[in-house]
């Protein structure tokens, strides 16, 4: 009597995920699955009351890629803290992987103040790397390296346009770097913009120590934009959903426009401006940007554009003087391509 060999098939045992640690931040221990706030001394102003960085960190349950969000490296660029605020409201700890380290308001004098620059006049994002014994700017720079930068492997700093301006959404960020360009592509903003960043940005000494960085700007200072906002925030998730730390990965619902090379057009005379194109417009060369009248409304001159572009900022403010940026153009744009 024959027998039938019951053949069984061996399940291998599914390893088990690895856990995360426990993570260190000024003297703070943040564990595994918690969230934690954290003052980190700054200085303290000629009334001995001490300022802190501001920063939340949160430590998933799971190791993963380690992020950090910057804004108000300025202290009158606004959006990025309600991108963050929104964000964070929206992150648990125990479905997390990797680590988020949150920086709402980097330049605490400049947001007290309601303005760009630090006390001293320094503009903080021309004073990284910083140094432990320099200016005030050096100081703070130097301990967001250190504490901040100095631990995640990503990091995307928030801003606005600047003195009376206004940006479309946009992120910059140097997009020949595989890794950076694939961040930057996740985050889907109407248009990325390649280049170097400036000597002394956070960009430039980020870059440097071979962290991929992108910058968000988007919107007007001392003001919530609601429509940049909501982009930032979902540009954020995206990105944390493509470094499998947050949610699924997604193909984004659009493909930005890609450019390497922006001017801005200038006032060629005095007068009171009213710019006629809008945020995100093709322009042609020769087409009228805005129209520049003297103080009666008599005299008239146009503001043409020199090149095809696409229009990427402007300026808010009617009153120009010769030579002030007016509009902002992108040449040569085209379809990003997928990586």
């Amino acid at each position: 009597m024959s027998t039938k060999k019951k053949t069984q098939k061996k399940r291998t045992a599914k390893p088990p995920e690895p856990e995360a640690h426990d993570v260190l931040v000024g003297n703070t221990i943040i564990s595994p699955g918690e969230r934690k706030r954290i003052d980190l001394p700054v200085a303290r102003l000629a009334t001995q009351t001490q300022l802190a960085l501001p920063i939340e960190v949160v430590n998933g349950r799971r190791p993963g890629a380690r992020l950090w969000l910057s804004a108000a490296i300025h202290g009158d660029e606004l959006n990025g803290l309600e991108i963050i605020h929104r964000v964070m409201q929206k992150i648990d700890p125990k479905r997390l992987r990797g680590e988020i380290v949150a920086a709402p308001i980097v330049n605490v004098f400049g947001f007290i103040q309601q303005q760009r620059y630090l006390p001293d006049r320094r503009d903080l994002n021309r004073s990284f790397p910083g140094s432990a014994h320099g200016s005030l700017a050096a100081r703070l720079a130097n301990l967001f390296m250190q504490q901040i930068v100095g631990r995640c492997t990503h990091g995307i700093d928030l801003h606005t346009a600047s003195n009376h301006r206004t940006n479309l959404p946009q992120v910059r960020a140097d997009l020949k770097d595989k890794e950076t360009r694939r961040i930057a592509t996740a985050f889907a903003a109407p248009i990325m913009i390649q280049g170097e960043a400036p000597q002394g940005s956070l960009r430039h000494a980020v870059a440097r120590k071979g962290i991929p960085i992108i910058v968000y700007e988007a919107g007007e200072p001392q003001r919530f934009n609601a429509d940049a906002i909501d982009l930032g925030v979902k540009g954020v998730l995206r990105v944390m959903a493509e470094l499998g730390m947050w949610g699924r990965r997604a193909e984004p619902r659009r493909r930005s426009m890609e450019a390497d090379d922006t001017r801005w057009v200038r006032a060629k005379r005095s007068g009171i401006l009213r710019v006629v194109v809008k945020l995100g417009q093709w322009v042609s060369k020769g087409q009228s940007l805005g129209i520049i009248r003297d103080a009666f409304g008599d005299e008239r001159a146009d503001l043409k554009s020199p090149h095809d572009g696409m229009v990427i900022g402007h300026t808010n403010n009617p009153s120009v003087n010769q030579g002030d940026a007016v509009v902002h153009l992108a040449r040569d744009v085209a379809t990003q391509h997928q990586v």
